[in-house]
């Protein structure tokens, strides 16, 4: 299996595994929003410009974007072991800098260091997990428990940034990762053993490509970002989005042409379950990774005028309905019905429940323009999120499983950046013409037609992806986990 916890039995093992990577998965998703709150706070406690206390949110997201695909590969290239232990420490060193930061610059390059260590973690939080759960009901399950944490993660962000602060100070929502993330280092030592300290792929990292990549998803998300606030004219933005551009086309060049031991495989695009289904990835993360939780906030403090703390309780139903439909019902859903299924009625369903926001916001009571809609757009995301994930990954060679995994949090984070880009102006021009609820149902009508383009899409998705020509560390039986029947217990190796 790869993995075996000393004096434990496989069950036991799989069981430490699997609330280890949701441990870390946890805190990688958490800490994207849980400054958010914040942020005033630490602006007074150190000195920041205005415009420059932003920079302790967006330096971990642009390193984070930026990371992710090298990142990924590293799981690849030196071990999965490796590169989580790695990706952990350096997040948790970096959580106690920012924490005990007296300085704005130290906080800023403490969140900088947070998102580099998350960009090595994230992909091999998946990549531990896939490699330690053989397909079939056994990696639904783990892969159900995994989605749903990561969900609860990015839902939850903002109440547990607001609580932090209100009851401790700005400087707990760094410090509550150190504990944990040394007792998951601890847990990652003793739990990762055998097959995840081999490295699957010879060689070392494509170093051109990698610089290529950071520097191209860096450009291109912080670009879209400031697009988002001045505008798509902005000399600063286009620049940004030229460079991120160009940097992609030299990364395509490398790895098509150069690399010996390429960063993605252009291969893996070529195949439909990984191709289709990151493009799938990105659609979601432009509806459900970053616009639809920055602008419902919005919306419950602009139209029902909601505090922060109230805004962050309002998120409950999303949260729970979320965790509950993708830790328990998909799951079982997914040994009766195709994966490509459950992801087209996923996306069917919250595109309904998006629509339902639209039309509601401006009857300005809760239950009705946030509670309903919520349950609807939960229930959907919590359907399609563990059977697009299976999708993706079942596509994979055990040597190709970090770069699938880098690839797919990459498709993830881009389709938010693009989604908030391209959505700010919308709800702008909505504002202007019938005020603020009329911006916001602007921007939620559009979230359900890229929902329904997204459950179109799912039906081109194939009945049985495959990892390609059998090979060495290629995924045996090529069958999804609800694709068809549920295959037999095979290891990845």
């Amino acid at each position: 299996m790869g993995e075996r916890a000393a004096g434990a039995g496989p069950g036991a093992a799989h069981r430490g595994v699997l609330a280890l990577v949701c441990t870390a998965q946890f805190m990688v998703v958490l800490d994207v929003s849980v400054v958010n709150v914040a942020l005033p706070p630490i602006r007074e406690a150190l000195d920041f410009t205005p415009g420059g206390v932003q920079w302790v949110a967006g330096a971990y997201a642009l390193a984070f974007a930026g990371f992710l695909l090298p990142g990924g590969r590293l799981a690849d290239l030196y071990g999965r072991s490796q590169a989580f232990t790695a990706g952990l420490a350096l997040f948790t060193a970096a959580s106690l800098v920012g924490g005990l930061a007296t300085a704005p610059w130290v906080l800023v390059a403490a969140r900088a260091a947070q998102g580099l260590g998350a960009a090595v973690l994230a992909p091999a939080t998946l990549t531990v997990l896939t490699s330690a759960f053989p397909e079939g009901p056994a990696r639904v399950r783990a892969l159900a428990v995994w989605t749903a944490v990561g969900l609860a993660g990015g839902a939850s962000g903002n109440l547990v940034g607001g609580l932090l602060t209100e009851a401790l100070s700005w400087r707990a929502v760094l410090l509550v990762n150190v504990p944990l993330g040394l007792l998951a280092v601890g847990t990652a030592l003793r739990v990762l053993t055998g097959g995840h300290r081999r490295a699957a792929v010879r060689g070392g990292l494509d170093v051109p490509g990698a610089l290529a990549a950071a520097v191209g998803l860096t450009a291109l998300t912080y670009g879209l970002t400031r697009a988002a606030d001045h505008g798509r004219a902005d000399p600063g933005a286009v620049a940004c989005l030229a460079a991120g551009v160009l940097a992609l086309a030299v990364l395509a060049v490398v790895e098509t042409r150069t690399a010996a031991a390429p960063l993605l495989p252009p291969r893996l695009l070529r195949e439909r379950a990984t191709g289709l289904g990151n493009l799938l990835m990105l659609l979601s993360g432009a509806c459900l990774q970053i616009p639809m939780w920055y602008f419902l906030a919005f919306a419950m403090h602009d139209v029902l005028g909601f505090g922060a703390l109230a805004t962050g309780l309002g998120f409950l139903p999303h949260t729970l309905v979320t965790m509950l439909v993708g830790w328990r019902v998909a799951p079982r859903l997914m040994e009766r019905f195709r994966a490509r299924t459950l992801v087209a009625a996923g996306a069917l369903t919250a595109a309904a429940g998006f629509a339902w926001q639209a039309a509601a916001l401006s009857s300005g009571t809760y239950l009705t323009a946030v509670a309903g809609p919520a349950v609807a757009i939960a229930l959907g995301a919590g359907l399609f999120a563990t059977p697009l994930t299976a999708v993706v990954t079942s596509g994979a060679r055990a040597e190709d499983a970090g770069a699938v995994s880098g690839l797919m949090n990459t498709a993830k984070q881009a389709g938010g950046a693009v989604g908030l880009a391209l959505l700010v102006p919308l709800a702008s021009a909505g504002s202007a013409g019938g005020g603020p609820a009329a911006g916001y149902s602007a921007v939620f009508w559009a979230l359900a037609a890229v929902q329904a383009a997204t459950a179109l899409l799912a039906l081109l998705l194939p009945a049985r992806p495959g990892p390609g020509p059998a090979g060495p560390g290629a995924v045996r039986g090529g069958a999804v986990p609800g694709a068809d029947a549920v295959g037999d217990d095979q290891d990845l190796g």
